[in-house]
């Protein structure tokens, strides 16, 4: 920001100094932060800022939300939105700002606060009507959303309630969910959490959860019960339409350049040369707006170009409640630059971010006394991190394809690749629960013929199919191989030319020179991997050139073969090579020399010495936090929509989602996806490949999988808290959460639309139903229940309304039977009518606490969890203490079990013993563990696996 002046807000001073969320509400004008205990607990009549900061690629990146309360004054929003300015202003002028009005929050806002938000009525000005503590108040509440979940209070009335959406009545004794007949079942589902999080905030987690299914005549007490709520049953209402049912439509992108605060529409193709960075530009939406800021205009100008927004929506005749964004040059965001037709990437984005975070890094180093000369702008990233691989011990089986035919390789030759050819490869193994699992995928060599590429994705489809799609099935491209893949060969070594007759007759047709690489030929081969997985053994052009001081190379000659060590290549690197020497030619002596000593013989070989670089090569791209997307179709184009701070509870099993980790890109499909659509899993794929292409510079030769649920390789899941028990729970999304989280079965999930469950059925519904209504016959009556002198008329009244149920329901399964269907359905009618006349008159005599007896309430909750911790025992990466006894640990340190961090680095001069290596950061103490990891250890270990392995890495603490 040219010229911009930073205000020193007291209220904001060290803000955005460590990840993390920090919220501030509004004041009598003034920005007042939050206590961490408040975090997500929002007032309609107050505004609210909300901070997010992330770390990326050694820099913070900010996002700046405004929450602007439905019952919030004009002039506490407009004092939200100018503290937005001035907060960015202290962060350095590149934030992300979001308008979020009430009930129009984004996804992203969402996501910081899972599983909801629910805003409660009053405010700061109004004195927050405090609710008396021991009196609870019946709630009911309406639910939007797959992933991220809108709860909106509505007035607790049958009125409020529809077929087409889902509600959550809450009571003091039981949570009820009302399930329209019309509704989403993965909205039903996101319900669940909600329901989840209030039984933990509000009912100390002990309470009963029902399920009250729209439109199926249910012989439940729970079923009774609710309508008595209302009361007594009676048809629901249709959905009446309101503004919070307006969907805004996404319209086709135009863009305005903003002057001295008018508009002007740029009626051209959209491109990021058209953004000039001393202009501020208005990209409308329709949905969205966002405001795009250059990165040398003026403080006022910006100002100017907020301020001609807000008329342009008045003009526009756009809801108050529409959100803007607001980007900066170098920082926008996937939404915005997906609008666009490319957003081509700069090699020096972010450039500057990146310095900026590793001046933080060192300077928080620093802080501790560690040594910090190596970490200068040039150091090269060091990733000695061995990603997920796949378990040893298992069968290999490797095919070269040669047009519609394929030829198994023979053992002796697993691992040898030719550019020029195409391979399907299969490896099956046990995983550490002893499941069956396979890893399948096909190799193209980036000089194969496309005959050959067709045709070893066919073969390899056809295997998959074979298998009914439990392998996850990938395309790896010549130069790109993952991890997992090159650690299935010890080791892999690409060779040049091809054996495939479509190869050969391309060599042919072209007039090129056949390089096919011959035991008995002249073949250079460099080696420049160090371990297992990402060994990278590649044969070259046998000429002095070819050679660097940073690899090793094997030369091999028609009599000879030589080891070429370079000065600057490491011991792992030399290994490989003895190896790689010995696979080539078993048995051959090797004749070793270092660079410098090199013979005569060996030169003459690479045609005479000459001189080669002794330059390190460039290193990898840095690895980008994962993305995970859903995705639509428009008009044959892909459009991705993010799922922020996502988790495995957004892999929903109706969807296909896209996982984007920079390294590779995985399409999950659902259990639920139709077969059909599982087959297009790979146009999917590439559709977003050349998407990402475009606007994230990923490469496009980037591997690529389809996984389907319940078969998610270990480095699928690794970028997620896993709990493996989920993907063997069949089911709908609504299904499989109902059982995860509190162990019940959903009555209407297996059965038949006829509703015929025949005569031991009805029984069955009719006894528990008599049971429900008549406690007294189970020898349990609530000492709180009210005595009555009609008694026994109750009884008989209860009796009578049961046998008219139990003959209207009976009647349809009597083939004798002459009544017609529409005096089935009176008779039905009236049974339901009397029923609910015998539970709306004793639910008037009943105070509502007294509804159910405490200990059918505590029958009720052993279905459900005690605790969310209970819920992740099942969890791959929650584990929070080491393996270590604190006993060991305090007997080898004279009592002591914490320590400070300058001896638990790894590279410390003073290093602990008896402690578990692998968990040097448990051995913390709180204060010094935050000062470190710029987080509490509760936060940290809620973080998925990789995310705590990276932070842990740059720590030294590995």
């Amino acid at each position: 920001m040219s010229n911009a002046k930073v205000v020193l807000e007291p209220a904001f001073q060290g803000a955005g100094h460590k990840p993390g969320t920090e919220i501030w509400r509004i004041e009598d004008f003034k920005p007042v932060a939050l206590p961490k205990s408040d975090y997500g607990k929002f007032y309609c009549g107050d505004s609210y800022i909300v901070l997010q900061t992330t770390c990326k690629g050694g820099a913070y990146i900010f996002d700046i939300h405004f929450w602007i309360g439905k019952d919030s004054s004009q002039d506490e929003a407009g004092t939200a939105a100018i503290k937005t300015v001035e907060l960015d202003s202290m962060l350095g002028g590149r934030a992300v700002q979001h308008r979020e009005p009430q009930c129009y929050e984004s996804d992203k806002f969402l996501s910081y606060f899972k599983p909801c938000i629910i805003p409660v009525e009053g405010g700061f000005a109004s004195g927050f009507k405090k609710p008396e503590v021991d009196k609870f108040e019946t709630r009911l509440y309406i639910c939007k959303g797959k992933r991220a979940i809108r709860v909106k209070e509505v007035p607790f009335a049958r009125s409020s309630l529809n077929h087409d959406d889902v509600f959550i009545l809450d009571t003091e004794n039981k949570i009820f969910q009302f399930n329209g007949a019309n509704s989403n079942i993965q909205e039903r589902a996101k319900a669940l959490e909600v329901i989840q999080h209030l039984k933990e905030k509000y009912h100390d987690g002990v309470c009963a959860v029902a399920i009250i299914d729209d439109g199926k005549l249910q012989a439940e007490s729970d079923s009774g019960e609710f309508w008595v709520l209302f009361g007594g049953f009676a048809p629901i209402g249709k959905k009446t339409i309101s503004d919070d049912d307006v969907v805004l439509e996404t319209t086709p992108p135009k863009l305005f350049s903003i002057t001295n605060g008018q508009l002007k529409l740029e009626d051209t193709a959209l491109t990021k040369s058209i953004l000039e960075n001393t202009k501020c530009f208005l990209l409308d939406c329709g949905a969205e707006l966002f405001v795009w800021v250059g990165r040398v205009t003026q403080v006022e100008e910006r100002k100017t170009a907020s301020a001609a927004v807000e008329k342009f929506i008045i003009k526009e005749n756009r809801p108050k409640t529409t959100r803007i964004t607001q980007v900066i040059q170098g920082y926008e965001n996937h939404t915005f630059k997906s609008k666009f037709e490319s957003w081509p990437v700069s090699s020096t984005a972010g450039s500057a971010s990146t310095e900026e975070g590793r001046v933080k890094v060192t300077a928080l180093l620093k802080q501790k006394g560690v040594d910090v000369k190596g970490i200068t702008k040039t150091s090269a990233p060091v990733n000695d991190e061995v990603p997920p691989l796949l378990d040893g011990g298992g069968k290999l089986e490797v095919w070269c394809i040669n047009g519609s035919v394929k030829a198994a390789l023979p053992k002796e030759e697993l691992g040898k690749f030719y550019s020029g050819d195409c391979y399907v490869v299969l490896y099956t193994y046990h995983s550490s629960d002893k499941k069956e699992e396979f890893y399948l995928t096909y190799w193209i060599g980036k000089n194969s013929v496309q005959e050959d590429q067709e045709a070893a994705f066919q073969i390899a489809n056809t295997t998959w199919n074979s298998l009914k799609g439990r392998p996850v099935l990938g395309r790896i491209y010549q130069g790109k191989e993952p991890p997992q893949f090159v650690a299935l060969f010890q080791p892999m070594v690409i060779l040049k030319g091809g054996t495939s007759s479509g190869y050969k007759k391309f060599v042919e047709e072209k007039g090129l020179k056949d390089e096919t690489y011959c035991a008995d030929g002249v073949a250079l081969i460099r080696i420049s991997g160090t371990a297992v997985h990402n060994n990278k053994t590649l044969q070259v052009d046998a000429v002095p050139t070819s050679l660097s001081s940073t690899d090793c190379f094997v030369l091999q000659t028609k009599n000879s073969m030589f080891l070429w060590n370079g000065n600057s290549s490491s011991f792992e690197q030399q290994q490989w090579a003895a190896k790689v020497a010995e696979f080539l030619k078993t048995g051959v002596a090797v004749k070793h020399c270092k660079e410098g000593t090199e013979s005569s013989i060996f030169w003459s070989s690479i045609g005479g010495k000459q001189s080669y670089t002794s330059k390190n090569a460039a290193p990898d791209a840095v690895i980008r936090e994962p993305h995970l997307y859903t995705f639509s179709l428009r008009n044959g184009k892909l459009e991705v929509t993010e799922v922020f701070n996502f988790s495995q509870d957004d892999l929903l099993t109706e969807d296909t989602m896209i996982l984007d980790t920079h390294c590779e890109v995985f399409v999950w499909m659902g259990q639920c996806v139709e077969t059909k659509e599982k087959q297009k899993a790979f146009d999917i794929g590439q559709k977003y490949v050349q998407h990402a292409v475009a606007f994230e510079g990923i490469s496009p030769d980037v591997p690529l999988y389809k996984v389907n649920e319940g078969n998610e390789p270990c480095f699928f899941r690794t970028y997620f808290s896993w709990d493996n028990t989920r993907s063997v729970i069949h089911g709908n999304s609504f299904e499989k959460k109902l059982s995860v989280l509190f162990g019940m079965r959903s009555e209407g999930g297996n059965k038949g639309s006829s509703g015929d469950g025949g005569p031991t059925q009805r029984a069955s519904a009719l006894a528990a139903l008599s049971s429900a209504l008549n406690p007294s016959s189970q020898g349990k009556q609530s000492d709180e229940r009210p005595t009555s002198s009609s008694g026994d008329s109750e009884h008989t009244q209860r009796a009578s309304a049961i046998a008219a149920l139990s003959s209207s329901l009976n009647t349809s399964s009597k083939p004798s039977s002459t009544q017609s269907h529409s005096g089935q359905g009176s008779q039905r009618a009236a049974a339901v009518a009397a029923l609910s006349n015998v539970l709306t008159a004793e639910g008037s005599h009943s105070p509502r606490h007294s509804r159910s007896s405490p200990t059918a309430d505590a029958e009720k909750t052993e279905l459900a969890p005690a605790s969310p911790h209970q819920l992740e025992a099942g969890h791959e990466d929650v584990r929070t203490e080491p393996d270590v006894s604190q006993e060991q640990t305090a007997n080898e340190n004279g009592g002591q079990t914490t320590f400070s961090y300058e001896r638990l680095i790894s590279k410390s001069t003073d290093p602990v013993s008896g402690i578990d290596y692998k968990r040097r950061e448990t051995y913390l103490v709180d204060s010094e563990f935050e000062t470190v990891f710029g987080m509490t250890k509760e936060e940290f270990y809620q973080q998925p696996r990789w995310k705590q392995e990276l932070q842990k890495k740059k720590a030294d603490l590995f």
